[in-house]
């Protein structure tokens, strides 16, 4: 691939623009008829979106990246920042509509989104693709925008959902409320799961298949209270057992092979490893920038597995601090062991349990709760009613899911339980922080993007 087909397809890049309605149709050969005239320049457009999604937006696992910022903001993570550090209003529950991240996570995630739309109208205009190449590079990129909105709808609430490239109409879009965001994102992935083959294109598992997409429309259907379709969908995944094999070994769950992995990012490059464990990893006191919360440590059940193996403990004298330690590799130039993983077999099982529980099936639900449990050396859980073992699946959501992506927020956020919970231990937060506020520069560009988000 030539630098300057790379160089012709990087419209993701902040300074090309002050908005993402201010993308025009760029001067690029990403909108080029040529690109899409061949199979390897059209898949080489779609590879780069995911790698735009790796390296910034919400995704990314560098500090603006929702796994960091959504982990100070609710109480997975601690800061040992500044307070002039571009994270200290996430961690403070302080964040303002002129704040940096907010306007770099809003740009740059729906430059992605636009991406996605190119890649889109090109596969839908090419006459050269095959019928089965434009159904691949159709499904994953209505996959790719479906997810990049469902975390947009998470973080801001109502948003525009954009399907198109088309600049002018983009500048005056409206922001759409978050359970219409959500159809429309079920809307992308049911298409998308009808286009893309069962099978992986390659075994490292970084183009998504028929199966990534039911994952993701398993949490969105869960999210959106369709609990006998989530079930279904985890279901579907759950029953593909010789695709995906569960990994009993912690120690092994996080590594690029793992077989109970369905879709992570591409390393970038032969000896670069996830930026989540570069940004979590340190071996001397203080933390250079985060550290696991305490509050989260002791939740953990004694002779959970996970304990010891996703968790790091640090000492400088009298002193204690944790790190996150899903991902072993640090920063530095090593082989690449590790990717980062968007998508694991064991959200499904929690999800399958959760909905199973809404529906009144306790017994299924505690048998998949009951799975995850054991593999962590936890005996089966004790609850009972349908209240307590939808507790006690959260509570277990918590423990397995964290630092990645902010499930522990989104959670809570679906669960009117952030005030109940963060309150006591944040002692900035307000009732309006459920929500982050649209960045203000958006707000003036567009403004039908108002009414800005209630306590900004």
């Amino acid at each position: 691939m030539t630098s300057a087909f790379l160089l012709g397809i990087a419209i993701l890049s902040l300074s090309a623009c002050d908005s993402f309605v201010d993308v025009e149709q760029p001067n690029s050969q990403l909108t080029s008829d040529a690109i899409f005239n061949d199979y390897t320049t059209a898949s080489a457009a779609m590879k780069d979106v995911y790698t735009k999604m790796r390296d910034g937006g919400l995704l990314t696992g560098k500090p603006v990246g929702l796994t960091h910022l959504l982990g100070l903001y609710a109480d997975e993570l601690q800061s040992y920042q500044s307070s002039a550090s571009s994270a200290a209003p996430f961690y403070n529950n302080a964040v303002i509509p002129t704040h940096s991240y907010a306007q770099e996570i809003w740009i740059t995630t729906y430059s992605q989104v636009y991406a996605c739309n190119a890649v889109l109208k090109g596969a839908a205009a090419s006459t050269a693709l095959t019928a089965d190449q434009k159904n691949q590079l159709t499904g994953e990129a209505l996959f790719a925008r479906a997810l990049l909105h469902s975390y947009l709808a998470g973080v801001y609430g109502a948003c525009p959902f954009i399907t198109t490239t088309d600049y002018e109409q983009n500048l005056n879009v409206s922001r759409l409320p978050k359970s219409q965001i959500y159809t429309l994102c079920i809307s992308d992935l049911e298409q998308a799961r009808d286009l893309l083959p069962a099978t992986y294109l390659s075994s490292s598992r970084t183009r998504p298949n028929k199966f990534a997409v039911s994952a993701l429309l398993a949490r969105l259907y869960l999210y959106s209270g369709r609990w006998a379709e989530a079930s279904n969908e985890a279901s579907a995944v759950l029953n593909q057992s010789a695709m995906y094999v569960w990994e009993p070994d912690l120690n092994k769950v996080f590594l690029k092979a793992c077989t109970s992995t369905i879709w992570q990012f591409s390393a970038a490059g032969a000896t670069g490893n996830t930026q989540e464990g570069a940004l979590f990893i340190f071996n001397a006191g203080p933390p250079p920038v985060v550290a696991l919360n305490s509050a989260l440590y002791t939740v953990f059940e004694p002779g959970d597995l996970r304990k010891t193996a996703w968790t790091r403990t640090i000492t400088n004298g009298p002193n204690t601090w944790r790190h996150v330690y899903k991902y072993k590799q640090g920063a530095g130039a090593l082989p690449t062991a590790e990717q980062s993983i968007v998508l694991r077999l064991a959200e499904q099982y929690l999800i399958r349990a959760e909905a199973r529980a809404q529906l009144g099936e306790l017994t299924n639900a505690k048998q998949d709760l009951n799975f995850i449990r054991t593999n962590a050396g936890l005996p089966n859980t004790t609850a009972v009613t349908q209240s307590d073992v939808l507790d006690a699946i959260l509570k277990e959501r918590r423990v397995e899911l964290f630092a990645e992506f902010g499930h522990r927020f989104f959670d809570l956020q679906r669960n009117a339980k952030l005030d109940v919970e963060l309150s006591p231990v944040k002692p900035g937060w307000n009732t309006t922080d459920a929500l982050w506020p649209v960045p203000e520069s958006q707000l003036l560009i567009n403004p039908n993007l108002l009414p800005q988000n209630a306590g900004y």
